[in-house]
């Protein structure tokens, strides 16, 4: 069995991602802008992670667009202190508008 990796592709520690779409607190209602920022696995807990915050915010439904991983940390706010709070366990919701 191999304990040592001879490349830079094994990564033991979560990714950070960011997921971004449109929430809905009203069916048939405006969405929301949002971008949310947690740690997962992978991208197909990090979207089952973020419906779940969603829901628990009191959202109905949800358009996620668009999801990615963070490879530097933000500097600048809002997503500065959402990163931050991915790193500690917390999925961030930011919300625009």
């Amino acid at each position: 069995m191999i304990s040592t990796y001879d490349n830079d592709n094994h990564n033991d520690s979560p990714f950070v991602f960011i997921v971004i779409g449109r929430a809905y607190l009203e069916k048939d209602g405006e969405g929301i802008e949002l971008h949310v920022m947690l740690q997962a696995p992978d991208d197909d807990s990090a979207v089952r992670m973020t419906l779940n915050a969603l829901q628990e915010e009191g959202f109905l439904e949800a358009d996620l667009d668009q999801i990615g991983t963070i490879t530097e940390p933000p500097v600048d706010e809002p997503h500065a202190s959402a990163y931050q709070g991915a790193l500690e366990g917390e999925v961030a919701i930011i919300r625009f508008g």
